[in-house]
């Protein structure tokens, strides 16, 4: 099988949330498998960890240049121990992206609320033709459930 990992699910096995084992279960009942994300999956991951480090510090704080460079380094290690593989955002991508905001997205009032790296998430799936591995229940929505 393979499987595009969006950003919910790496940030919530990193951070240990809620839910995260049957995540961690999904990607180890899968190891001889594919596992891909997308620039925008590691951009929405690296600012998600620096948020909390930096909640952890004062709730009025904001990430640092040290908290992100942590954050990265800590994402890179995630995808380099699964050897997970980086795809490109296509231009099909992107109109496939387009499509799911027009579709299942918070602008639209839709219930499944996508926002713009969700949409992404989802594309890159659509495209892919794989299924999506996600926390929370935005995608619950969708046709890739």
């Amino acid at each position: 099988m393979i499987l595009f990992i969006d950003a919910s699910a790496i940030v919530a096995i990193l951070t240990r949330e809620a839910g995260y084992e049957e995540i961690e279960e999904r990607l180890s009942d899968a190891q001889q498998d594919v596992f891909h994300v997308s620039p925008l999956v590691k951009f929405e991951a690296v600012l998600a960890l620096a948020r909390q480090k930096a909640q952890t510090a004062g709730s009025k704080a904001k990430p640092s240049a040290r908290m992100m460079g942590e954050a990265t380094k800590a994402i890179d290690a995630f995808i380099e121990g699964l050897d997970i593989q980086e795809i490109i955002i296509s231009i099909e991508i992107g109109e496939a992206a387009i499509d799911a905001a027009a579709t299942y997205g918070k602008v639209v009032g839709h219930v499944a609320s996508l926002n713009f790296g969700d949409c992404y998430a989802y594309a890159c799936a659509k495209v892919l033709g794989v299924k999506l591995l996600y926390k929370g229940n935005d995608f619950i929505h969708t046709d890739l459930a």
